[in-house]
């Protein structure tokens, strides 16, 4: 009797990474380094010098992807600015000496006001939103011009078009005045400027405004939950000194260390003092 052929078995390979019904995966956290600076005032007293020695330091401490820098960074107005150019210079060359290929950005401080043109000349902008490195999108940076103690309307109406498609970092010179802040109030922003800012970013983006980074109080100040109604997760930064002009040798001299932080569909943004 002729034997009837067995049909051949199909033979399935599991797949290497198989989803398992009612679990979810755990994504990996990522970390983005970057460091804050402030107040450099290049042009002034001793300011490159311990500019030059605290910019190395930041950039060999871990593997930073992007460096802020938050206005003041040249003692621009300084003499009428007759020497604006030399000192827009010797920042701009200690910077693209030190960092390579680490992108930075920097905001405009009041120093450096009456020297706009100088001041985009070697520095870009002086306000605009770009994807914060590494972040795949997810995150935009933001720099702000309050040069004066006020926002521009064009600042204004770049808050006025953040939306929640992204989360945010926010940079500018001059710090809000929220509650407890203990800068001195000739260098920190009026009531009605600060709610000016606040108002102007719309209610759907605010939860994702990760943190805000400023300067010019030549301190360091840190408020993290609460800083302003409708505003219960974002950070308020203020940085110290990386310069001469008004820092205290060891003392409120230096940048923060900073992490950008994904985990899930989330950020959060820590920063923690160096010297």
């Amino acid at each position: 009797m002729k034997r009837r052929a067995r049909p051949l078995r199909k033979w399935v390979f599991p797949s290497k990474q198989q989803a398992v019904p009612g679990v979810k995966r755990r994504i990996k956290a990522q970390t983005i380094e970057f460091a804050v600076f402030g107040d450099s005032h290049v042009g002034y007293g001793n300011s490159l010098s311990i500019f030059k020695s605290l910019l190395p330091k930041a950039v060999s401490s871990g593997n930073k992807r992007f460096i802020i820098f938050g206005g003041d960074n040249t003692q621009a107005g300084a003499n009428h600015g007759n020497n604006a150019g030399t000192y827009y210079k010797e920042f701009k060359d200690t910077v693209t000496s030190t960092l390579g290929s680490i992108p930075y950005k920097a905001s405009i401080g009041n120093w450096e006001a009456s020297t706009r043109s100088l001041f985009t000349q070697y520095l870009g902008a002086v306000g605009g939103q770009m994807n914060f490195p590494g972040t795949q999108g997810k995150v935009r940076y933001v720099w702000l011009d309050c040069a004066l103690g006020q926002f521009t309307p064009a600042s204004l109406n770049l808050l006025r078009n953040l939306d929640d498609r992204y989360f945010y970092i926010i940079d500018f010179h001059w710090p809000l005045r929220v509650q407890g802040i203990t800068v001195d109030f000739s260098h920190v922003l009026s009531a009605a400027e600060t709610s000016k800012f606040f108002t102007a970013i719309p209610a759907k983006a605010r939860e994702k405004v990760l943190a805000i980074f400023t300067h010019h109080g030549h301190k360091f100040y840190r408020k993290l939950i609460n800083i302003y109604p409708g505003y219960t997760r974002t950070k308020f930064f203020v940085t110290g000194c990386s310069g001469d002009y008004k820092c205290k040798q060891g003392e409120n001299m230096g940048y923060y260390n900073a992490t950008l932080t994904s985990s899930g569909s989330g950020y959060k943004v820590e920063a923690y003092i160096a010297h």
